[in-house]
């Protein structure tokens, strides 16, 4: 990822064809090596593709993954909220029950 960045930021600088040299001094700026091959493998990948249709394509992509929460998108928002609504309530049930059975001296007892 930290290669993708550097190209953008090359990229995004003016230069339209980064080449290893250039991400390696962007790189080296923040205090990182890069590795020869991976980069290698970005600039081969991404020489000569516009900055505009990588990030198009990306979108793309992110938009068909899954993101969690599949019993929760299933459900109507109001059962959802009538939901969370019973786990609050139950947290306040359990909180006054533990208040009510601790001692007034707080576990510390004068004649134990």
């Amino acid at each position: 990822m930290r290669y993708v960045a550097a190209y953008l930021l090359a990229a995004l600088g003016g230069n339209e064809n980064p080449k290893n040299a250039d991400i390696e001094k962007i790189l080296s700026s923040v205090g990182i090596e890069a590795e020869a091959e991976r980069l290698s493998k970005v600039i081969k990948e991404l020489n000569g593709k516009s900055i505009e249709e990588l990030i198009a394509q990306g979108r793309e992509k992110l938009s068909s993954m899954p993101v969690g929460g599949g019993v929760a998108a299933a459900a109507t928002p109001a059962a959802a909220a009538e939901a969370a609504g019973d786990k609050k309530e139950a947290k306040k049930e359990e909180k006054k029950e533990e208040s009510e059975s601790e001692d007034d001296d707080m576990g510390f007892g004068l004649f134990e």
